[in-house]
């Protein structure tokens, strides 16, 4: 895999895609348990069966697609690769220097959101995220490639790294944050998310109540072969922003009234594209002790 990864990263997208079709159905068919959670959830959100067998082809394409993001020539631009809808919303977040909080769930090519993030505004408001260093040598190398590139910071799931975001908005930069990752014991609360209780995290609304950022939702659309050439790019970033109810619940700095507009938030979010949401992560799972490094961070 160390070989392949490079190999596959200079592949065309649409042949990067083929192969994830394959590979995602070559995993639903032959892992009983991810079959099964991906079913569950699916069915528990309203998914029809069309919808969900398109969501088993779209987990393959999003695993596929990781070498040819993730290995992307730093001084190559996506260009009109990317389109853009409702960057307005982005922009004037931007322009308010208060900080901006992206909010992206696991829908569709969220590597890509961040990317394009930096293209249009890391020049002058770079974006920070949160992630978790792989345990293979290798490809925590290519991660730490991938996610530090111009306009973009990573930071390690680590206390100094949930500091550094926090320096970030109180310098009028940009964090991102995956609001329906499973956060660390005593960093979530329970939640409804399609009708089931979810551990989630508290430290996005935390952060604005301290902050006074504005938050801006972002997802990245996977187009199609067709649709890509139709339309004449690979994917289209929406940005939409923060529901007035739900930036009023922030504020109020009330966790558990923010884990659960957040998370309704989301569900909004993903049922404006389900097909493209990772049904087969394991949302429900319960917290696990040992995702941060040193003690829990306070953002109070």
């Amino acid at each position: 895999m160390q070989l392949l990864f490079p190999f596959f990263s200079r592949w065309p997208l649409a042949m990067l895609h083929a192969v994830g079709l394959v590979l995602g159905w070559l995993a639903y068919l032959l892992s009983p348990s991810y079959r099964g959670r991906l079913k569950l959830h699916s069915q528990q959100a309203g998914l029809s069966l069309m919808q969900r067998w398109a969501a088993v082809g779209h987990a393959g394409k999003m695993v596929s697609e990781v070498p040819r993001l993730w290995g992307r020539p730093r001084e190559e631009r996506l260009g009109d690769r990317v389109v853009w809808r409702h960057a307005e919303v982005l922009d004037a977040a931007v322009a308010e220097g208060r900080g901006v909080m992206l909010l992206t769930p696991h829908l569709g090519c969220f590597e890509i959101t961040a990317q394009a993030y930096a293209e249009r505004h890391g020049h002058t408001h770079p974006v920070t995220a949160l992630y978790r260093p792989a345990k293979q040598a290798w490809l925590a190398q290519w991660m730490e490639h991938a996610r530090n590139r111009p306009g973009m910071v990573a930071s390690p799931a680590t206390l100094a790294g949930v500091r550094q975001m926090l320096r970030a908005l109180k310098q009028g930069h940009t964090i991102g944050i995956l609001p329906d990752q499973v956060p660390p014991e005593g960093m979530g609360e329970w939640a409804p998310f399609f009708g089931r209780p979810a551990y989630t995290m508290t430290m996005a609304g935390k952060l604005v109540a301290q902050t006074g950022c504005a938050v801006v939702l972002l997802r990245g659309e996977r187009l199609s072969t067709w649709q890509r050439w139709r339309q004449g790019c690979d994917f289209v970033v929406h940005a939409a922003r923060l529901p007035t109810d739900l930036a009023q619940v922030l504020a109020q700095g009330d966790a558990q009234k923010a884990v659960t507009a957040i998370n309704a938030t989301m569900e909004t979010m993903i049922r404006a594209c389900p097909e493209q949401y990772l049904w087969g992560y394991n949302r429900y799972k319960g917290p696990r002790p040992d995702i941060l490094t040193s003690s829990r961070p306070d953002t109070h």
